[in-house]
């Protein structure tokens, strides 16, 4: 239970998670088993303002190093702080994930849920922590670690990331294991003639022709261009702007199963939660997809919106079809 791990969800909605004005005794108790260094190295890194979510793999290698532990426990002694990023104001079920870049980048993770809205729009833990990878342009995931066994939901879309199976399952307490082993049989890109899963990363390219030239609709455009949609052809990407003049991008990723493909709003505000900012911080918000593709992200994000941030509306720019690069 995290009786004592009030730091970010007394209000679950907007509260604050860990930030700069984190208090040391409040680090201690949310991660005692970590020497007081390791802490303080955290803390300065949850205090850095351009703070995303990603602990990268030289302070990943001080963790290791001052711990004298492997990169895998460091993984699994962070899910308390992962899960303090958590948003669940239905379930109240706190989920933390912290996924392993082939880079040996650290990105956190934690389930986020939509009041008043259908479950099927919530984020899981492990979607959270695997879009924040994504989303940074890591080659591949080789590892994530987890409060709570995986569900099939997360299994299928681990499994459009790694569709041989290979990323390793952590969980305290139990012994690793390939998500093959978790999913036999599995469904996959294949299936549906697509050679390659979501990793790594490859960008289309996306003419906006008119009213997309401001600070949000380029963001917005080079999101959409990240996007993994070999099924609809309909990449789609989101950028969210806030009043401190922050900007967080999202892009759509897509599952050959359909149901776990996250739509860009979902990505933009794991990116959002993720670099300690509530919804309240949110301004603008601005969708870019393709003119009369097969599918379009707008009413989902409208719907998103107004349970979140129900002031705020959409602003969508129709771009051109993607161009394929050779």
């Amino acid at each position: 239970m995290l009786g004592v791990v009030g730091l970010g969800l007394l209000d679950m909605n907007t509260g604050p998670v860990l930030a700069a004005e984190t208090d040391e005794d409040s680090l201690a108790k949310l991660l005692p088993d970590f020497h007081d260094k390791s802490r303080r190295k955290l803390r300065a890194l949850l205090s850095e303002p351009g703070f995303s979510g990603q602990i990268p793999a030289s302070e990943v290698g001080y963790l290791v190093d001052a711990e004298e532990k492997s990169v895998e426990a460091i993984m699994l002694g962070l899910l308390p702080l992962a899960r303090t990023y958590s948003r669940p104001p239905i379930s109240k079920y706190l989920v933390g994930a912290v996924a392993r870049g082939t880079s040996g980048h650290l990105y956190l993770g934690a389930n986020i849920e939509f009041p008043g809205h259908s479950l099927g729009l919530a984020v899981h833990g492990e979607q959270s922590a695997l879009s924040n990878a994504y989303m940074h342009s890591d080659q591949g995931v080789s590892a994530i670690a987890l409060t709570a066994a995986p569900c099939g939901h997360c299994r299928q879309f681990m499994n459009e990331l790694s569709p041989e199976g290979q990323i390793e399952i952590l969980r305290n307490g139990e012994a690793p294991v390939k998500l093959s082993s978790l999913l036999p049989m599995a469904f996959g890109p294949k299936d549906l003639g697509i050679t390659q899963g979501a990793f790594p990363v490859r960008e289309v390219d996306l003419e906006v022709p008119n009213g997309g030239t401001d600070e949000l609709a380029l963001a917005a455009r080079n999101a959409a261009r990240k996007s993994y949609a070999p099924y609809t052809k309909s990449p789609s990407g989101v950028a969210i702007g806030t009043g401190a003049g922050r900007v967080y991008r999202g892009a759509y990723i897509e599952n050959v199963a359909f149901n776990p493909s996250l739509s860009p709003l979902q990505t933009a505000l794991v990116a959002l939660i993720v670099a300690g900012d509530k919804f309240s911080a949110m301004s603008r918000v601005t969708l870019v997809e393709v003119g009369g593709a097969a599918i379009s992200q707008r009413s989902v994000a409208e719907a998103v919106l107004a349970a979140i941030a129900p002031a705020i509306k959409l602003e969508v720019i129709a771009a051109k079809a993607p161009i394929a690069r050779p």
